[in-house]
């Protein structure tokens, strides 16, 4: 059951929902052909806080994150590089994160990734 109109909006089984939205390719785009689907729980006043599921298919792109990130990572592997760091973070399925705001590197997905998130 999915109840995003409650006080309290909730997905049962986010990480198999597939009742999900096109969200287009993703933008800056290094190499292949990624592209989002998702479905957005809750946006509050001023798009923040912000909460959903976020689907994306493989290839390499810029990733310049606006502010602090929460991701939970449920599906998928994914390989992030920050710039000017010798930093790596590989995330897979049981994988959290959290970019803080400002945070910029590349994304490299190499087996289609599905997170739950929280922009704040």
């Amino acid at each position: 059951m999915t109840d995003l109109t409650s006080s309290a909006p909730h997905i049962h089984g986010a990480t198999t929902y597939d009742d999900l939205v096109d969200w287009g390719p993703q933008p800056d785009m290094i190499e292949g052909q990624s592209h989002s689907t998702g479905r957005l729980l809750h946006k509050g006043p001023g798009n923040s806080p912000e909460t959903g599921v976020w689907v994306c298919t493989p290839g390499t792109w810029r990733i310049s994150v606006p502010r602090d990130e929460f991701c939970h990572f449920v599906a998928g592997h994914v390989i992030y590089r920050r710039d000017d760091s010798e930093e790596v973070i590989e995330a897979s399925a049981g994988t959290c994160v959290l970019f803080p705001a400002g945070w910029t590197g590349t994304a490299e997905i190499t087996e289609t990734l599905r997170n739950i998130y929280m922009l704040v």
